[in-house]
Formats: C-alpha cells, structure tokens, sequence
C-alpha cells in the first residue's frame, strides 16, 4: 500500500473529522472511499452515456441491420 500525504486547511480537516465520527470511520477510510468514488465516475458516466446512446438509437440500428 502507497502513502499520500496531502495539505489540508483547517476548517475542511474538522469536516472531514465530524464526517468520518458520524459514519463510524477514520477520516483515512473516510477520503479513501471519496477517492474510490471519483475513481469509479469516469466508468459510470461513460457505460451511461453509451447505454442512452445506444437506447436513442435503437430503432435506427434495426434499419440498418
């Protein structure tokens, strides 16, 4: 496992502290699954678009088969 070491101000540091308390976390597990999710948005977002693409277009690919 790799270690980042980032700087934070202070008022966003005790946000996140209250955030992690109220979900029961350590604010490393707390900005650990934020990075996830950002991570995971690209795909979302993409397979979304794709699928409504592919939705929209539907009927126009059935005429050209």
């Amino acid at each position: 496992m790799n270690t980042i070491t980032i700087h934070i101000p202070d008022d966003r540091l005790v946000k996140l502290q209250e955030t992690a308390t109220r979900l029961g976390v350590s604010i490393e597990e707390l900005v650990l699954m934020g990075v996830e999710q950002l991570l995971k948005q690209p795909e979302v977002s993409f397979q979304d678009a794709m699928d409504y693409v592919l939705k929209k277009n539907a009927e126009l690919y059935k005429r050209l088969a």
